[in-house]
């Protein structure tokens, strides 16, 4: 059990990096919204593997609020621009 901790805790270091990357170097304020979003859904799987490993439920309530301002979150940038493509 504990390689398979390991390797998911790399797997999820290495996918943070990467977004960090991208929110860095991105392009357009679309690119680092997605990035962002990104970011705080491998935060939720990072706490979600937590939780799963010690066999404590505690971290639910933070992961289902995190959930749903990710949501929140793409759906006013999402919503930001398209008004901005309209004019």
């Amino acid at each position: 059990m504990t390689v398979v901790a390991v390797t998911v805790a790399a797997l999820l270091a290495m996918a943070v990096g990467l977004t960090l990357v991208r929110i860095i170097r991105g392009p357009s304020i679309l690119d680092r919204a997605v990035a962002t979003d990104v970011l705080l859904a491998v935060v939720v799987a990072a706490i979600a593997t937590e939780a799963a490993y010690s066999r404590d439920a505690t971290a639910l309530p933070v992961l289902v609020v995190l959930a749903i301002l990710g949501f929140v979150g793409s759906v006013s940038v999402a919503r930001f621009a398209a008004r901005r493509n309209d004019k």
